[in-house]
């Protein structure tokens, strides 16, 4: 499993107890407001705003908020226009980083965003210096102890997964963004609990980090998803289960 996907797992883990303490809502509600302005209100024509509702859900997120933040998506109630960006850079050891920033002042994010990298041995890039090493999936893990590994791959693959891949205490399965609803569809009906599960951006190769510029890559990861105009993001580090448990 990708380094990347080592720190998802956790970080999914962790969502419950940064929920609990309000860390999630304001990046949730941006979402929300950003998905409802760009394809409407309807949870049943709106794949983007379906997804993040379910997220605000297991947020725990008070029905009365999701349905003024979409009613700001879409014009019914007043509020602040938000842009979506992407940053682009390199981290510790040439690590290629994506950053999506959900923000309503692009020149103070970008500034913010700058200072980050670079007080954590990086730097920001030129837009398209590192995107063409990912690619965009659906990537779906689920935990060992909740489906036998056959079963669960013949589920896989029958609704349209691209790759299943097992390491360390989790199964990985790698779908095409137009077929990952299906997929999640398919182990919801089995009820196969699903730890998570997301459109995301995944490399096609990876910097192996050990030590120093490990921990200094976790430490910038932890910076950037902190600061609430970061949405997601994406790196190409290799760090090992142990040393991310350690550092973060």
């Amino acid at each position: 499993m990708s380094g990347h996907n080592k720190w998802a797992s956790i970080k999914h883990k962790k969502a419950a107890t940064d929920a609990k303490k309000g860390k999630v809502f304001t990046k949730i509600i941006r979402e929300i407001v950003i998905a409802a302005k760009e394809g409407g209100g309807s949870l049943e024509n709106n794949a983007r705003l379906r997804k993040i509702i379910e997220d605000a859900k297991e947020a725990n997120m008070p029905q009365d908020n999701i349905k003024k933040a979409i009613q700001r998506g879409t014009g019914e109630l007043p509020g602040v226009t938000y842009e979506e960006m992407n940053y682009e850079g390199y981290g510790p050891a040439g690590v290629a980083l994506i950053v999506e920033v959900t923000t309503d002042n692009k020149n103070r994010t970008a500034s913010e965003i700058r200072k980050m990298f670079s007080q954590h041995n990086g730097n920001l890039g030129e837009t398209g210096c590192v995107g063409w090493m990912f690619d965009r999936k659906g990537d779906i893990i689920v935990e060992k102890s909740a489906a036998d590994e056959e079963t669960l791959m013949n589920i896989a693959l029958e609704a349209g997964a691209q790759d299943f891949k097992s390491d360390g205490a989790e199964y990985e399965i790698i779908t095409s963004p137009s077929d990952f609803d299906s997929v999640k569809t398919a182990l919801k009906e089995k009820n196969i609990p699903i730890l998570s599960a997301e459109i995301t951006n995944i490399a096609q190769t990876y910097v192996k980090l050990t030590g120093g510029d490990a921990e200094s890559m976790l430490k910038l990861m932890n910076a950037l998803e902190e600061h609430d105009d970061v949405k997601n993001v994406y790196a190409n580090f290799d760090i090992s289960q142990e040393e991310i448990e350690k550092y973060s």
